[in-house]
Order: C-alpha cells, then sequence, then structure tokens
C-alpha cells in the first residue's frame, strides 16, 4: 500500500509539473501585456516598469516559470535582496529553515500569488469563494447521472430490444454526442426563456441570490436545476450504455444462471448479485466524468451565469489574469488527480482480484 500510495504521489506531481508548465508557456504565446491590464491605458512607460519589476514581468519566460515553482513549493527560497521579486513574494505564515547570507529556506503553504485584475486579491480567496459553487455544480450533475443511467440501464438490460431499450440507447448516443456549450444554450434558451412561465427557471443564475428588495443575499436553489441537468446529459448517456452492457454481461455468468435455478426473483438476482459486480466499469467512468467535469463546468458556468471557478477561467483569460488561470487550473488539476487515486481504491474494493 505504501509503494501505491508512493507512485500514485509522483505521478500526482508530475502531472502538476505538466500543467503549470504548458498553461505557463501557452499564457505568453498570448499577446497583450498583463502589466498593461493591471493599470490604465493613460500609465506611463515608469510605472509599467514598476509592476513588471515587482510581478517578476521584466524576466525571461524561463526565470518567471522558476519563480513561480518556487512559490508553489512547500519548502522555498527567498533572497534578501528588496529588489528581487522571491522576497516580495513572501507575504504569508511561514517557518525559516534555513538561513544564508543571500537569503533565507523556508516552509510554507503553496502561494498562489495575488490576481492582477482584481487589484491584488489573493488568488487563494477567489478559488475558495468560486470553488465550492462548482463543486456542488458537478456533484449535482454526477448524482442525477448516476442515479437515473443506473437506474435505466439496469431496465434496459432486463428489457433488451424494447422499445424502452431503443428508446435510451438513441438518448445515450446523441446525449454523449452533444458538447456542454451547445447543450446549455439550448436548454437555456428553452427552459429558461421560452417555457419560464410554466418552469419558473431563468436563463442565468448563481447559487446565491442578492435581492433588490432589501432582502441581502440568499440561497437560491433552482438556479441549479438547469446547469446541472446540461452538465449531466453526456455522462448520463454514457452510465445507461455502460450500465446496460455489464448488466448483459453479467446475467449470463455462469453463478447467475445458477441463482435462476434455485428459484431466486429477477429482483433478488440483480440487486444482490449482479449490481456489483457489473458497477467496475460504471464507477471508473464515473470517476473520470467528475473529474472532467470541473473543467467542461466552465463553459456551463459561463453561459448560466453561475458563480463558480469556471466562470472565474473565463473572466481571468479576458483579463491575462495569470495567476488566476495558473492557480484554478491546478486546483482542478490536483482534484482529478486525487478522485483517480480515490477511484484506484473504490475499484479494488469492488473487485478483490485487484488487490
Amino acid at each position: 500500500m505504501i509503494g501505491f500510495l508512493a507512485n500514485k504521489l509522483s505521478y500526482a506531481v508530475a502531472v502538476l509539473f505538466g500543467v503549470a508548465g504548458l498553461v505557463f508557456v501557452l499564457f505568453y504565446v498570448v499577446p497583450g501585456d498583463p502589466a498593461r491590464m493591471m493599470l490604465d491605458e493613460k500609465a506611463g512607460e515608469a510605472q509599467l516598469q514598476e509592476i513588471r519589476k515587482k510581478y517578476g514581468l521584466d524576466k525571461p519566460v524561463s526565470v518567471q516559470f522558476g519563480y513561480y515553482l518556487n512559490d508553489l513549493s512547500f519548502i522555498s527560497w527567498h533572497s534578501n535582496n528588496p529588489e528581487n521579486y522571491t522576497h516580495q513574494a513572501l507575504s504569508q505564515k511561514h517557518t525559516e529553515i534555513v538561513q544564508t547570507a543571500n537569503g533565507v529556506w523556508v516552509l510554507k503553504w503553496p502561494y498562489l500569488r495575488e490576481s492582477f485584475h482584481k487589484k491584488g486579491k489573493p488568488v487563494s480567496a477567489i478559488i475558495a469563494e468560486t470553488l465550492p459553487n462548482t463543486m456542488i455544480l458537478a456533484i449535482s450533475a454526477i448524482t442525477i447521472s448516476i442515479i437515473i443511467g443506473i437506474t435505466i440501464g439496469i431496465f434496459s438490460a432486463l428489457y433488451k430490444d424494447s422499445w424502452f431499450d431503443r428508446f435510451w440507447t438513441v438518448f445515450g448516443t446523441f446525449g454523449m454526442s452533444l458538447p456542454s456549450f451547445f447543450t446549455a444554450i439550448i436548454i437555456a434558451w428553452l427552459f429558461g426563456y421560452v417555457l419560464s412561465a410554466y418552469t419558473g427557471l431563468s436563463m442565468t443564475g448563481s447559487l446565491y441570490t442578492v435581492d433588490d428588495l432589501g432582502r441581502g443575499r440568499f440561497l437560491d436553489l433552482k438556479n441549479l436545476i438547469l446547469p446541472a441537468i446540461t452538465l449531466g446529459i453526456r455522462p448520463l448517456g454514457v452510465v445507461i450504455q455502460l450500465m446496460r452492457n455489464s448488466i448483459l454481461e453479467t446475467m449470463s455468468q455462469d453463478y447467475i444462471r445458477t441463482a435462476k435455478a434455485k428459484g431466486l426473483s429477477t429482483k433478488t438476482i440483480v440487486l444482490k448479485h449482479a449490481l456489483r459486480n457489473s458497477l467496475n466499469p460504471v464507477v471508473t467512468t464515473i470517476s473520470g466524468w467528475f473529474a472532467s467535469m470541473l473543467a467542461g463546468a466552465v463553459f456551463v458556468e459561463f453561459i448560466f451565469g453561475w458563480n463558480g471557478l469556471g466562470k472565474q477561467i473565463v473572466d481571468a483569460l479576458n483579463f491575462q489574469d495569470l495567476p488566476v488561470v495558473m492557480g484554478a487550473v491546478l486546483v482542478i488539476a490536483l482534484l482529478f488527480v486525487i478522485i483517480n487515486i480515490l477511484v484506484d481504491l473504490i475499484y479494488a474494493w469492488l473487485d478483490p482480484k485487484m488487490r
């Protein structure tokens, strides 16, 4: 088990390093000046140079990436020279490890820097405010997919080749083919605009709404319905197909025929014998979809005006706010890795042969 966790942790570090490097390089390929974004268009060259120096933007890209990795590391180096970025970056709680003539090695939490656009607001604070909304949206969507998908998949297998089975096979294929941004536009327009008088739903809205009547900020769960359904349609189609095929394969096994010969009811055979052994491919797929939902939520959140991490990424890209983009993408990548590790453990629990 220790070797397994060590292997997974090394994998996680490699993934996060690769993601950070790729996003960092791609960001600098895009034309534009982050320093100009932080200041007024009328700002002089002296002010721009001061901002670039403060954030290390006057250095080569490779040096800037080294600075960023230094900020992300639990153990980092910080210079005694006030002109050096690594001196300015040490603005959080830390524990000194080794003091040298030129600086100090410290132990600290990863530093995600401050937003360029939001006047120095910590990226960690922005993520803390928006990530829960994205997690609620993703969990709601995957819950819808799991409950409905497994149920329909079981009945599709039991009533193979019936009209019920054919309908949901077509629905699953159609649902898997539709991109989230297209589905979001159609669903928002149909249920939030055309049929809004009957559904009572809006095209846009977030988890919390500020009332114009003076009641302040309150929880508005109805705004969760449309984005959760939109985000859950694609994994729903996948779960239906996988569950159907897995149940059909399991029901053809010898131990299932033995259970039938003993006179057990179909309900008992499915729930107590076939279901657990049929969940392995579904669990694996659900994990991948849940992780990808955090990334796919970018389009859904933007279209529905859902104040989540995805919407923050879009806003940050518009303003070339590199720290917010980097922090948000790294958090999503980290969650992806954690989910995959947890799924490996669940998969081993479901299938003793994997242990």
